[in-house]
């Protein structure tokens, strides 16, 4: 039976049909509210489920005390770093961002748990791809401690849920608008008082496999729901540290084929293209899709 492997289907209000370029300027105090942005995300997921589900729904659902305990530590890690940030963007005398609303989809333990293990490892990919951009030593000291943390939640939620906890040997960046494209889909509104991030996300990318598990040389279909992909040669770019690896995109009824190239593992990114030299703001079409690749 074919699979969901991750659907981040867009939204109209957040996503717009061709991307737009980020900002050249982007401040410290624009990449603490994109931080906060995803904080705020993560924080009402799991205060949200775990005022939905008890101890007992864990165990229910195959899982442990010791599993909700875990839960809870996450919850309350989220909770501080949404703390931290507001007091950073105050003593920078910034507007800290609110939360906004949202829509995360899981319907029992065993669905929230998956869509946990994503956000976590979506969080550690965006500092990750921040950090590069934070000019304060301060704020970059700062959010390397969260991204360890963030870490550490994604290997403990992995675990609990049958993946490796520590399937490469490297974590993958992803840019602002990259991040961004994949919060978008859970975000169903936000204040007018927010600040605008300057962030756009792009078309959404689905991807489903009749391998399951994904492996490497494993036929992965990418869709564009309601975005039709015209003109020219486009290709698939799966995110890694390094640079992107290219592979080639077959289009087919519905959207594209595309073959895990060797080296790929874990939770990751595979984006359209149009060429097979970059994937930047100028160039990707769709995505990110979200691909767990068992090694």
């Amino acid at each position: 039976m074919k699979s969901t492997i991750f659907s981040v289907a867009a939204l109209a209000a957040l996503t717009s049909a061709a991307p737009a370029k980020r900002a050249a300027a982007i401040t410290d105090a624009d990449i603490l509210n994109y931080a906060l942005t995803l904080e705020h995300l993560e924080d009402t997921f799991c205060r949200d489920a775990l005022a939905k589900y008890t101890a007992q729904d864990f165990e229910a659902a195959g899982f442990t005390n010791e599993t909700y305990a875990n839960v809870k530590t996450v919850s309350s890690d989220e909770a501080e770093h949404v703390s931290f940030l507001t007091g950073a963007l105050k003593a920078a005398g910034a507007k800290p961002v609110d939360a906004c609303t949202y829509n995360f989809g899981y319907t029992d333990v065993k669905s929230f748990l998956a869509t946990a293990s994503i956000l976590e490892g979506v969080g550690v990919s965006a500092y990750l791809g921040a950090a590069a951009d934070i000019m304060s030593k301060t704020y970059l000291t700062a959010a390397g401690s969260i991204l360890t943390v963030e870490s550490r939640h994604s290997a403990y939620i992995r675990e609990t849920i049958k993946q490796s906890p520590f399937p490469s040997p490297f974590d993958n960046p992803l840019s602002y608008n990259e991040v961004y494209t994949l919060a978008a889909s859970f975000i169903t509104g936000c204040p007018s008082t927010n600040a605008p991030l300057p962030v756009k996300a792009f078309p959404s990318l689905t991807a489903t496999s009749m391998d399951m598990p994904v492996k490497t040389n494993s036929t992965v279909m990418l869709a564009t729901k309601g975005y039709k992909v015209t003109g020219g040669q486009v290709y698939a770019a799966f995110i890694t540290v390094t640079g992107p690896v290219f592979t080639d995109a077959k289009e087919v009824d519905g959207g594209f084929e595309v073959m895990v190239p060797k080296g790929i593992a874990g939770q990751s990114y595979v984006v359209l293209t149009s060429c097979n030299t970059a994937a930047t703001d100028d160039t990707i079409i769709a995505g990110p899709g979200v691909v767990e690749v068992s090694a």
